[in-house]
């Protein structure tokens, strides 16, 4: 069978990421296309008419056959299910369970308590030309943040990594999440050494490795952001 994949997505989108990671772990080759989705370009509404990324179009050349897939999470069950190995849900209900619930956390709870504020004020501002942060946002994105990393840093204290025993879609999903918070220069790592030891080791494989590569114009990374021994 001869699949070829195209993934529309943004650089420094959470959601994008995640696709990126799972892609990248379990070596699957892909076209990279980078879309400025803010213009709302037609070639993306075409493919996705929400206007959202991720989008992951697959062609089987052999079967004729074209798939295009919209949105992380419909992405990710997508490559679980037709791609098994490595498994990213874990090998027992419990674990799986439990990455489901911290998928939605972070997709959900998370974004809307803290990495929405941060990245609109540090990102979504400039590339929309809507002036400078607000300040009063920025802290309670800041506050929010610490609040969730205080609750990631307890369970890696009690696990080896978020789900369980096994790396899982949930530590995709929250390294995602994190990873454009720390390109922004707002994770205070320092406070939360499980976390940090958890996302070195995240940052260390082979899968991460393009994210750490990322640069968009105008938006300039922390300075650590590319260190595996920050």
């Amino acid at each position: 069978m001869s699949l070829e994949r195209i993934l529309h997505h943004f650089p420094l989108d959470p959601a994008s990421r995640q696709v990126r990671l799972v892609l990248g772990e379990k070596r699957l080759p892909f076209t990279d296309v980078q879309v400025r989705y803010w213009e709302r370009p037609k070639e993306l509404t075409a493919l996705n008419p929400s206007g959202m990324i991720p989008v992951l179009e697959e062609t089987d050349t052999d079967l004729g056959r074209h798939l295009v897939l919209c949105e992380a999470r419909a992405i990710l069950d997508h490559l679980e299910e037709t791609v098994p190995e490595p498994p990213l849900l874990g090998r027992d209900a419990a674990e799986r369970a439990e990455a489901r619930r911290l998928l939605t956390w972070f997709d959900r709870k998370f974004e809307y308590e803290a990495g929405g504020y941060i990245l609109h004020e540090k990102m979504e501002k400039r590339l929309l030309g809507l002036g400078a942060p607000d300040l009063a946002n920025l802290r309670q994105g800041r506050d929010g943040l610490r609040v969730h990393l205080f609750y990631i840093d307890k369970l890696l204290q009690e696990r080896e990594w978020l789900a369980g025993r096994r790396l899982s879609l949930a530590d995709f999903a929250a390294a995602a999440h994190l990873s454009v918070i720390d390109y922004c220069g707002d994770m205070p790592w320092a406070d939360f050494p499980a976390v940090k030891t958890w996302y070195m080791k995240l940052k260390s494989r082979p899968c991460f490795r393009p994210l750490l590569a990322d640069r968009w114009p105008g938006l300039t990374p922390a300075r650590h952001y590319d260190d595996l021994d920050f």
